[in-house]
C-alpha cells in the first residue's frame, strides 16, 4: 500500500471532529461534567445538552427504550441522568454522535451498520460485566470503551470505502482477522485509526488508550489491564459466534492475565449476547 495514501488518510482523521452531528464543544463539556471528579449538577448537564433540541429528543428516545427498562417515562435530560446515571447519558450521546457521522458518507454496500452496532454493544456489556468480576477499571468506562472499540472500522468504511472492501476481501481470502488483514494491507489497524479520531474529540486517555491497544493490550503504556479487559470482551463475543474459530484460543490466553475463569467468561458472554433489548436500541439509532 502506498504510504503517501496512508499518511493522507491519517491526516484527515482529526478533521472528523467537525463531522459530529452536534458541536464538538458539547461533547468536550459533557465529558468534563460527567467525569469521575466532576461536581456538575444534573441541571448543568441538562443545560449543556439542551442547547441542541434534536439531540435532546434523541437522548430521551433512547433513554425510554426497552434497553433500559425504565418503569416510568423520563421527560427531561436531567431526569434521565438522575435515573440512568451521568455515564449512561454520556454513552447515549457518544452513540448518537458516532452514528450521526454516517449520514454524511456513502457506506460500502457490504457494511452492515446494524451488525456493527450490535457487536459494539455486546462487547460493551461484556466489558462492563468483566469489570465487575475483576475490579479492573471503572465499569461505566469499560462500557464506553467497548462501545467505541471498533470505531476505526466505521471510519475506514466511511472515508475509504474501497480500501475497507479490499481489507474485507483480504481477510476472507487469507482467513485472517480484520485487524491482521488491515496490518497486511496498509501497516496499521482500525484500533489506531479509531484512537486518533477519539483523541481529536478530546476524550480522556483512559478511554482512548484501551481502544488503541485492544488488539495488542500488552503494549498499552498506562492502561494495560483495561486494554486487556476490552480485548477479552471483544474476542469472547466473537468466540460465542464461532466457537471453532481462533478467537477461543485468544480467550484462553487472555483470561490468566485478568485472573478470571474462562468458563465463567464464556457463560457471561453467551448470556449477554442473547439479550433482545440490544436490537431495539440499535433500531432507534438507525
Amino acid at each position: 500500500m502506498n504510504q503517501d495514501k496512508v499518511q493522507s488518510f491519517l491526516r484527515e482523521l482529526p478533521k472528523m471532529r467537525e463531522d459530529l452531528p452536534f458541536s464538538p464543544e458539547v461533547l468536550k463539556k459533557l465529558f468534563v461534567q460527567t467525569g469521575n471528579n466532576s461536581m456538575a449538577s444534573l441541571e448543568e448537564v441538562g443545560d449543556t445538552l439542551s442547547k441542541d433540541q434534536g439531540l435532546t429528543t434523541r437522548i430521551l428516545s433512547l433513554a425510554n427504550s426497552a434497553y433500559y427498562g425504565l418503569q416510568a417515562e423520563v421527560q427531561s435530560v436531567p431526569r434521565a441522568a438522575a435515573v440512568l446515571g451521568m455515564a449512561e447519558i454520556r454513552n447515549i450521546v457518544l452513540a448518537l454522535g458516532v452514528n450521526g457521522l454516517t449520514a454524511k458518507y456513502a457506506m460500502p454496500p457490504e457494511f452492515e451498520l446494524d451488525e456493527y452496532w450490535k457487536h459494539q454493544f455486546i462487547v460493551a456489556m461484556i466489558a462492563k460485566e468483566l469489570s465487575h468480576m475483576t475490579d479492573v477499571g471503572k465499569p461505566d468506562n469499560m462500557f464506553t470503551v467497548g462501545m467505541l472499540h471498533d470505531i476505526g472500522k466505521l471510519i475506514t468504511a466511511m472515508r475509504r470505502p474501497e480500501d475497507w472492501q479490499a481489507i474485507r476481501d483480504l481477510a476472507e481470502d487469507e482467513e485472517t482477522t480484520d485487524a491482521e488483514a488491515e496490518d497486511n494491507y496498509w501497516g496499521l489497524d482500525h484500533a489506531v485509526i479509531g484512537a486518533l479520531v477519539l483523541k481529536s474529540w478530546d476524550l480522556p486517555p483512559d478511554l482512548v488508550e484501551p481502544v488503541n491497544w485492544h488488539h495488542s493490550p500488552e503494549l498499552s503504556p498506562e492502561h494495560s489491564t483495561e486494554s486487556t479487559l476490552v480485548a477479552l470482551a471483544n474476542v469472547a463475543s466473537h468466540a460465542v459466534e464461532d466457537p471453532e474459530s481462533s478467537y477461543m484460543a485468544k480467550v484462553e490466553s487472555l483470561c490468566p492475565d485478568l485472573e478470571v475463569d474462562q468458563a465463567e467468561v464464556m457463560e457471561t458472554a453467551e448470556e449477554l449476547t442473547e439479550s433482545e433489548d440490544i436490537e431495539q436500541f440499535v433500531s432507534l439509532l438507525s
